[in-house]
């Protein structure tokens, strides 16, 4: 188990066991806005919101979109179960780009019967997906 400077991450999607390590920070969107996590924080549990997720490793930083999901934090060890999450890497940027201005354009529109608060997580992920690319 990690100690002192450092905590145990682990996120973990339906599909598989997206990260298992060892980290100094972690930073996500919540509900209530985005957090940074460093060793010791309080026990608490978290609502995910779609964006950019970062890890902080002691050599390196890594970053991935997260879309949604729970995270539980211990003093000792963050557990993020996300419904979809993806390494640049795994992230076509066409496709990303087409679904951002969909999302852009759905909302410009606002025509009866348009589920607002479902666009507006499509836009959301989209943004994530093209700001981990940068």
């Amino acid at each position: 188990m990690a100690a002192g400077r450092n905590f145990t991450l682990r996120i973990i999607t339906p599909e598989r066991i997206f990260y298992e390590g060892v980290a100094e920070m972690v930073e996500f969107n919540t509900t209530e806005g985005e957090i940074g996590v460093l060793p010791g924080h309080i026990p608490m549990t978290v609502i995910l919101m779609p964006g950019v997720l970062t890890i902080h490793e002691a050599e390196e930083e890594k970053w991935a979109a997260l879309h949604a999901g729970f995270a539980e934090i211990l003093p000792d060890q963050v557990t993020i179960l996300a419904e979809i999450v993806e390494w640049p890497q795994e992230i076509n940027r066409t496709r990303a780009e087409a679904a951002k201005q969909r999302a852009q354009e759905r909302l410009a529109r606002r025509e009866p019967g348009l589920d607002t608060a479902r666009a507006e997580v499509a836009l959301r992920k989209a943004i994530a997906r093209i700001q981990v690319l940068r």
